[in-house]
């Protein structure tokens, strides 16, 4: 293969891979209300954004669900969003290249990188798919993904 192909993959930009109209919730909903999302749209992960700005301030997973909700018999109707989500969360800008949202799910051991501006408005999310379908090396993208999911520190290599 010529470098002209490989160079051009190693150039793509977040905002060219990142799935576009990502379903969010807002940090007032209950828990049941997210729950019920989840399973409509067979989703694991959802960015939490205000509602009047867009701006995104966590993300909930259905793992935040079972493990600070479930397994501590709180109350899914009446637990909200805000208090049980991951406000650290690790993102990247449109402009940003792909290997950027790569780097920081093998650093940060995530599987999706929400997308925001300077203001921090949501825009997108890049998941570990969207990365592998833009990897050339079939190999390659089996070694990162079976690392991601490891939880093995590959950028340290």
């Amino acid at each position: 293969m010529n470098n002209s192909g490989s160079e051009s993959k190693s150039r793509v930009r977040c905002s060219e891979i990142m799935t576009k109209n990502v379903s969010t919730v807002t940090p007032e909903m209950s828990l049941y209300d997210v729950a019920k999302r989840m399973k409509e749209g067979d989703i694991g992960v959802l960015p939490v954004v205000e509602e009047s700005t867009g701006k995104l301030v966590g993300i909930i997973t259905d793992r935040d669900i079972v493990v600070r909700v479930v397994a501590e018999e709180k109350l899914v109707r009446e637990t909200l969003v805000k208090e049980v989500m991951t406000r650290d969360v690790f993102t990247a800008k449109p402009d940003d290249f792909a290997f950027t949202a790569a780097r920081i799910m093998g650093e940060k051991q995530v599987r999706r990188v929400p997308i925001v501006d300077d203001e921090g408005v949501l825009h997108g999310i890049v998941s570990i798919a969207d990365i592998a379908l833009e990897m050339e090396d079939q190999l390659e993208v089996a070694e990162t993904l079976e690392e991601i999911s490891s939880g093995k520190a590959f950028w340290s290599k």
